[in-house]
């Protein structure tokens, strides 16, 4: 793995066994990638991210944006998203022992807490809602994928990651996804089941990879742009 700097702009460079260069803009700080063909000449590869910046920039941005955002505070009147879907926070005091998060009328995100629970055990409700409400949607879709595929998983994890969706480890046929996927559209999420399913069968994102994920998914290009910004 190699770095370029253009414009005061950090890219990581990875030369793979592939015909083409893949420019990518990664969440949540921006981070900036090039895969290019082995045999690829450097300079025809800086001339490519050159070409690119106006575009990085404008990605680099929209992340940088993003983070300028309010800190989530978990009260009512807050935006919350669920399956790809936002919704109005409306936090409920109760008397209860048990707490948790309801959707109700498709518009609100109910959340159920004691009276003065402070905002970290607020937090900590609602991550562990979204990670339950995600543990559901995991199983049948890997149920669905290893007929296809010709593949078996013997254990799924869900975690929160900073810089992956999901992560693979072929030898144990163990595969882990990003939390945050639980507020994505279900697409989004089958994409990632898929990706690291693929990787039972290959390890690396070459060609090989490729050609599996066309043949299972031949959407999976404007799945990854959605989740991780358009790829060149």
């Amino acid at each position: 793995m190699e770095k370029i700097i253009i414009n005061d702009i950090e890219i990581e460079l990875t030369k793979k066994n592939i015909k083409n260069l893949h420019l990518s803009v990664h969440p949540p700080d921006g981070k900036v990638k090039i895969s290019a063909p082995k045999n690829m000449d450097d300079d025809a590869i800086r001339l490519f991210a050159i070409s690119k910046l106006s575009w990085i920039k404008k990605q680099q941005k929209k992340f940088k944006n993003q983070d300028r955002q309010p800190e989530r505070e978990f009260v009512s009147g807050e935006s919350h998203y669920f399956l790809g879907q936002g919704y109005i926070l409306n936090v409920v005091y109760t008397n209860k022992r048990r707490q948790g998060v309801k959707i109700r009328n498709k518009k609100y995100m109910d959340l159920y807490v004691r009276e003065n629970t402070p905002k970290y055990l607020r937090e900590r409700v609602m991550t562990e809602w979204y990670r339950k409400e995600l543990k559901k949607l995991i199983p049948p879709l890997i149920e669905k994928w290893e007929p296809i595929m010709g593949v078996k998983v013997n254990e799924f994890s869900v975690k929160l990651m900073k810089t992956r969706w999901g992560t693979c480890n072929p030898t144990a046929k163990r595969i882990w996804l990003n939390l945050e996927l639980a507020k994505r559209d279900p697409i989004c999420l089958e994409y990632i089941v898929v990706h690291e399913m693929v990787h039972l069968l290959e390890r690396s994102h070459n060609e090989r990879f490729v050609a599996y994920m066309d043949k299972f998914m031949p959407n999976w290009r404007a799945l990854k742009a959605e989740l991780n910004g358009l790829i060149f």
